[in-house]
């Protein structure tokens, strides 16, 4: 079983152990390595005055040898990286689109059923998934940050080099994927333009102007800055459904637990914080609601970025997608809704 969080909290880049995004090393001779390098990318690039090396190179005590993904060229600055360029050149999986894996410090397994991972990933406003009744207990991994939480594992997302990279920006409390026309049908910026530049560099910046004004998306800050406001932005993989014919190697058992037969179910948050599923109820009951779990989840298949109507005891509300809000329509009170697996 597994739940997805959905809510809009901060993107903010942290480490992200397993890409391959390293920073081209400037050329300040020095013996100190860059702590922010070695946590995942450092904002002053080029410019940096710090070692981009892995500073457990330098020690010469680096238990991942040439699978590191940090630079081991401890002559550093001057020449080029002994280790792949950033996900340009990802880590290629056995033949499938994706493999997402956890280590526990014994070696990367495979997680079975890793497609309900993909396609909760594939989404830009789902931050993380929980999975339950594995030998780790209930695992819980963040997408922003792609690590797991409160426990001592490491998560990655092996890719076969031709993943569709999709860039959305926040717009009205709803991620609005950039497309190459604007609703007006003026010229914007698409995904494709800002990915080839994200390929180009990942710690640097895209700027881009839309009817009249310059925008400029950060890459290491993940923030989309305008003339009047910044908004976050998100990269997230085009959703693939697993091909046929490709045997995935067998999952350990620790991992085999991980089998995810669930289906998704939709809860709203009560007042008190708990999590409730979207039930009919009997007519003339105070709770007395229109649609199901099931309902809603039709409506999302047709649109996730939609939204419906439904009514509970005659008042009517408005449940967004893209913001994961439920509105009440008279008072305008707002409740927080999510779409779990179980």
């Amino acid at each position: 079983m597994a739940s997805a969080d959905q809510d809009h909290s901060e993107s903010e880049s942290d480490f992200e152990y397993d890409s391959d995004e390293d920073s081209t090393d400037s050329q300040t001779p020095v013996k100190e390595p860059c702590k922010y390098y070695n946590k995942g990318f450092c904002k002053d690039g080029h410019a940096c005055a710090y070692l981009h090396v892995c500073k457990y190179a330098l020690r010469g005590n680096c238990r991942y040898g040439s699978s590191c993904k940090l630079n081991h060229n401890v002559g550093g600055k001057t020449t080029p990286k002994a280790v792949d360029p950033p996900s340009s050149a990802p880590k290629l999986t056995d033949g499938r689109y994706y493999q997402w894996q956890l280590d526990d410090g014994s070696g990367w397994k495979d997680i079975e059923n890793d497609h309900v991972i993909e396609a909760q990933y594939s989404l830009p406003h789902t931050k993380s998934i929980k999975i339950y009744n594995t030998s780790y207990g209930a695992v819980c991994m963040d997408f922003n940050r792609m690590k797991v939480y409160g426990k001592k594992l490491r998560v990655r997302r092996l890719d076969d080099g031709s993943t569709v990279w999709i860039w959305y920006c926040t717009l009205g409390r709803k991620w609005t994927k950039y497309e190459s026309k604007d609703a007006k049908g003026n010229s914007a910026v698409s995904s494709s333009d800002i990915e080839t530049n994200f390929q180009s560099d990942p710690t640097g910046s895209f700027t881009f102007t839309m009817s009249s004004d310059t925008y400029t998306i950060l890459f290491n800050e993940m923030r989309q800055v305008g003339p009047q406001r910044k908004r976050k932005v998100t990269r997230r993989p085009l959703y693939r459904k697993a091909q046929s014919g490709v045997i995935p190697a067998q999952p350990t058992p620790e991992l085999q637990n991980l089998s995810l037969n669930s289906k998704p179910v939709w809860q709203f948050e009560g007042d008190n914080g708990k999590w409730f599923i979207f039930k009919n109820r009997q007519s003339g009951t105070p709770t007395n609601c229109s649609v199901n779990s099931e309902d809603i989840e039709r409506n999302y298949q047709q649109n996730s970025n939609g939204s419906m109507q439904f009514t509970v005891n005659g008042t009517s509300y408005k449940l967004d997608f893209g913001a994961m809000i439920q509105t009440n329509l008279t008072n305008r009170k707002k409740r927080k809704v999510r779409r779990v697996l179980q």
